[in-house]
C-alpha cells in the first residue's frame, strides 16, 4: 500500500513548515535542480489556490501536495510530481505551466480533457460504458504518467472520502471501483489498486468489509511480517539446494477476499490464499523441487493442490498452486512458476487483468497497456524512453462522447460522419453538420479523443455520394461505408432492376444462348424475387456472364443425366476436336462438331448421323437441324456433353462491330493472345463512308467460361461498339 508521509497533515491546513519538511525529505533522493522545480510549482499552487477549499472542504493546496507525495512514493520522476501539483490549474491560468516545458504543459492539457470526460461520462453505470470509459482514459493520455496522476488524485480523494456526504461517498466509490481500480490493475500498480478497491468496498459494502476485517484478526502489518518470515525461510532452503529463486508475497487484501467469497460462494474459513507467496525459478524441474521443499516445511492442505504446469488452464496459464498450514496454524498459499510462465501470465494471453475482469482479447488495447507497463517497470531509464517510443505508443483508436455522456469508440482518423453512423444509421443519413465541444467543425475533420460531439441533422434526407469517395475524407469506417451503400441500393432499386435486365439480355444475346429460366437460379443466390436478382446484376454484385453460363450449364447437365441414364448400356464417349460427347443408342461412332453452328459446352445439342463421317454435333437451334427435322428426322439422335471437357477445344465465331481506326486489329489480337485463344480464320469488312468495321473471328476456345471472358475483354477495347458470339 502507498502510505501517507508523516511530513504532511492528513487534514486541515498546509503550513510552510509542512512544505519545508516535505521538500527536505525529497532532497534525499532528488537533485537540487529538481527540488527547485518543485518549489516553483508550489509557489504557483499557493498563488492560484491559496486557501481555496476542495470538494468536501479540504484545503486545495494540501490535496495537491498529498497527490504529489503518492507519486513520489511510487518513485516517479520530478516532471510527474510537478504535473500533479499543477493538475487543477483553471483554463485561464494554464500559461503558468509554460516555464516547466512542453511535456509538462501537454500532460496538464491531457488532465484537463480527462477531467471533463470524468464529469460527463461516468453517469452511465453499464459494464460496456465503464469499459469504454477506461479505454478512453488510456486513449486520452499521450503520456503514461498522465494516467498515474489521475490514479494518484483518485487515491487521495478516497483517503478523505469520510468528510463528504453519504450520497457523494457512494457515487465516488462506485466510479472508483468501476473505472480507476481496474485501470491500476491493468497497469500493474498493485499498491494503488489494492487501496482503491478496499476503500471502495468499505463504502459500498460496509458490513461485509467490517466482517472480513474482523475475521482477519490481525493488522495488515502483522500479516506482512508473517509473509516476510516465510520468504526468509524459503529463500534459505533454496540457497541450500542451489536454486536461484525470487520470492515475493503479500497478504490478500479485503476486496480480493470478498470477491472470492462471492465468486465461489464460500465462507471466510474456506479461503486459503488470504496470505500468499510466489516463487520464481529458472526451470520446470526446479518448480517441483521447490514444491517438495514447501510440503516438507509445512503441512499441505488436502484438495488444495493444482498442477497447472502439467495441466495448463484454457488461456495458457501455467503454475503450481498449493496451500499449507503455516507455523501459526493459519493457511498459506504458495505459487511456484518459471520466469517464462510468469512473463506469460503477466503480459501474455493469460494476463491477470484480463481473466480477473472477464475481458475479451483486444490486440490494440493489449499493445498499449503492455507498452505502459513496460515503461513503468524501467525506472531510471531517463526521459528519452518516453520520447523514443511515441510512435509505438500512439493509440490507434479514439474515444469520443455523445452529449449525454455515452462513450463511442472509433478508429483514429474517424470523422463526424463516422460518429453519426456509429450512433444510428438514420442519424448518419440525415447528418449535415457537427459540433465538437460546442464549436462547429467540418464533416471531414478528424475527431480527437475526449471530444463531445453533437451531430446536426435534418428531418429528412440521405447521404451524399461524395461520402463514398475515399479521397474526400468523409468516412473511414466500414460501418459507415456499408450503411451509405445500402441506402443508395434501396434508393436506386428500380433503376438497378432495369439496368440488370438490359445487361443480362445483352449478355445472352452476345453469347448466343437461349433466354434462361431465372426462377430456378433464385435459391442459389438467396433471392426471393426475380427483381432482386436483376437489381443485383445492375449493381454489379452478380455478373451477367455468370448467370448466363450457370443457367446454360445447369439446364443442359440436367438433360445429360436423363440421357446418360437411358444409355447406360449402349453408349460410347469420343474425344476429338470437339471434346467429349455422350451418344445414345449408337456404338463406335466418331463425333465432330458442326461448322455451321459450332456448339460449345454446354450449349443444347443434338446429333446427326452422317454417311461415313460418324455423328455431327449441332446446336438444337441450328437452322440446318430445323430443316433436317422436316426431311431426315430419323437420323437425329439425342446426345449430351460428357462430364469431363478438360481435354477438348471448340470452335466459336465471334462477331465484332467497331469504329474503324488505326491499331484496332492489333488491340483485338492482343486480347486473343493474352487469353491464349487460337484464331483460325478472320473475315473483315470496312465501310469507308461510315468509318465502321465488321469483323468475324473463328476461334478455338476451351469452354463457355473462356468464351465469356474473351467477349467481355473485347467489349472493353476503345471504339468497339458490339461483340457477340455468332451462331
Amino acid at each position: 500500500m502507498v502510505g501517507t508521509t508523516s511530513h504532511l497533515p492528513e487534514t486541515g491546513a498546509l503550513g510552510q513548515e509542512h512544505i519545508t519538511a516535505w521538500l527536505a525529505a525529497l532532497a534525499g533522493r532528488r537533485s537540487r535542480e529538481e527540488i527547485h522545480e518543485l518549489s516553483r510549482a508550489l509557489d504557483i499552487v499557493h498563488q492560484i489556490h491559496n486557501e481555496e477549499p476542495t470538494f468536501g472542504g479540504m484545503q486545495h493546496r494540501l490535496a495537491l501536495v498529498q497527490t504529489a507525495d503518492i507519486l513520489d512514493q511510487l518513485n516517479l520522476d520530478t516532471e510527474t510530481l510537478v504535473v500533479a501539483l499543477l493538475s487543477d490549474l483553471p483554463g485561464a491560468e494554464l500559461e503558468c505551466a509554460e516555464p516547466f516545458g512542453e511535456r509538462v504543459q501537454a500532460m496538464i492539457r491531457d488532465l484537463v480533457r480527462i477531467r471533463t470526460v470524468a464529469v460527463t461520462g461516468s453517469t452511465d453505470t453499464s459494464a460496456r460504458q465503464s469499459e469504454n470509459l477506461r479505454r478512453m482514459l488510456l486513449g486520452l493520455a499521450d503520456d503514461v504518467r498522465v494516467v498515474l496522476v489521475v490514479l494518484a488524485k483518485r487515491l487521495q480523494l478516497m483517503r478523505v472520502l469520510g468528510s463528504l456526504e453519504a450520497e457523494d461517498q457512494q457515487r465516488i466509490a462506485d466510479i472508483t471501483q468501476r473505472i480507476h481500480a481496474p485501470l491500476a490493475n491493468r497497469l500493474g500498480i498493485w499498491q494503488i489498486k489494492w487501496e482503491l478497491e478496499d476503500r471502495s468496498l468499505r463504502v459500498l459494502h460496509a458490513e461485509a468489509y467490517r466482517q472480513i476485517a474482523n475475521a482477519l484478526e490481525e493488522k495488515r502489518e502483522e500479516r506482512e511480517q508473517f509473509i516476510e518470515q516465510v520468504i526468509e525461510r524459503l529463500q534459505k532452503q533454496c540457497v541450500e539446494h542451489g536454486i536461484t529463486a525470487q520470492i515475493s508475497g503479500r497478504p490478500k487484501h479485503i476486496y480480493s477476499i470478498w470477491r472470492k467469497m462471492h465468486r465461489k460462494a464460500v465462507n471466510f474459513d474456506q479461503i486459503f490464499d488470504v496470505r500468499a507467496v510466489r516463487v520464481l525459478v529458472d526451470t520446470v524441474a526446479q518448480c517441483y523441487e521447490v514444491l517438495g521443499m514447501v510440503h516438507g516445511a509445512w503441512q499441505p492442505i488436502s484438495r488444495e493442490f493444482d498442477d497447472y504446469i502439467a495441466h495448463p488452464k484454457a488461456n495458457g496459464y501455467r503454475s503450481l498452486h498449493t496451500a499449507v498450514i503455516g507455523d501459526d496454524g493459519k493457511p498459506l498459499e504458495v505459487q511456484i512458476r518459471t520466469w517464462e510462465m510468469h512473463e506469460h501470465a503477466e503480459c501474455g494471453v493469460a494476463a491477470h487483468w484480463r481473466y480477473k475482469e472477464d475481458g475479451k482479447g483486444d490486440a490494440e488495447l493489449e499493445r498499449r497497456i503492455e507498452w505502459m507497463r513496460a515503461w513503468l517497470e524501467q525506472p531510471g531509464e531517463g526521459d528519452a524512453s518516453i520520447d523514443d517510443s511515441d510512435a509505438e505508443f500512439e493509440a490507434q483508436r479514439i474515444y469520443v462522447l455523445t452529449p449525454d455522456g455515452k462513450v463511442v469508440e472509433l478508429p483514429r482518423g474517424a470523422t463526424a460522419v463516422d460518429f453519426a453512423y456509429a450512433i444510428h444509421s438514420s442519424v448518419g443519413h440525415r447528418c449535415r453538420g457537427a459540433k465538437a465541444d460546442g464549436k462547429m467543425i467540418s464533416l471531414t475533420h478528424p475527431l480527437e479523443s475526449g471530444q463531445t460531439i453533437e451531430v446536426i441533422t435534418v428531418k429528412e434526407g440521405g447521404p451524399s455520394l461524395d461520402w463514398l469517395n475515399s479521397s474526400s475524407g468523409y468516412v473511414v469506417t466500414s460501418r459507415a461505408r456499408n450503411r451509405i451503400r445500402h441506402w443508395f441500393k434501396r434508393q436506386d432499386y428500380d433503376q438497378h432492376v432495369s439496368l440488370g435486365k438490359a445487361s443480362l439480355d445483352k449478355e445472352i444475346s452476345r453469347l448466343g444462348v437461349k433466354k434462361p429460366d431465372l426462377e430456378q437460379l433464385l435459391p442459389k443466390y438467396n433471392f426471393k424475387a426475380l427483381d432482386d436478382l436483376y437489381a443485383a446484376i445492375g449493381r454489379g454484385e452478380v455478373s451477367a456472364i455468370q448467370i448466363a453460363n450457370l443457367q446454360v450449364s445447369s439446364a443442359v447437365r440436367d438433360d445429360d443425366e436423363e440421357i446418360t441414364a437411358k444409355a447406360e448400356r449402349r453408349i460410347t464417349r469420343h474425344t476429338g476436336k470437339g471434346g467429349q460427347v455422350v451418344v445414345e443408342g449408337v456404338g463406335d461412332l466418331m463425333t465432330h462438331t458442326a461448322r455451321c453452328c459450332k456448339p460449345v459446352p454446354y450449349d443444347p445439342i443434338v446429333g446427326y448421323i452422317t454417311r461415313g463421317r460418324g455423328v455431327t454435333i449441332h446446336r438444337e437451334d441450328c437452322s440446318v437441324v430445323n430443316r433436317l427435322r422436316q426431311d431426315q428426322a430419323e437420323r437425329l439422335i439425342p446426345v449430351a456433353w460428357g462430364e469431363d471437357q478438360s481435354q477438348g477445344t471448340f470452335l466459336a465465331d465471334i462477331q465484332i462491330y467497331a469504329h474503324d481506326r488505326k491499331g484496332l486489329l492489333r488491340d483485338i489480337s492482343s486480347v486473343f493472345s493474352n487469353e491464349e485463344v487460337d484464331v483460325l480464320g478472320v473475315k473483315t469488312h470496312t465501310d469507308r463512308k461510315k468509318e465502321k468495321a465488321s469483323m468475324r473471328f473463328t476461334t478455338e476456345v476451351a469452354d463457355m467460361t473462356q468464351l465469356s471472358r474473351v467477349l467481355e475483354k473485347l467489349a472493353q477495347i476503345p471504339d468497339v461498339l458490339e461483340v457477340r458470339r455468332q451462331v
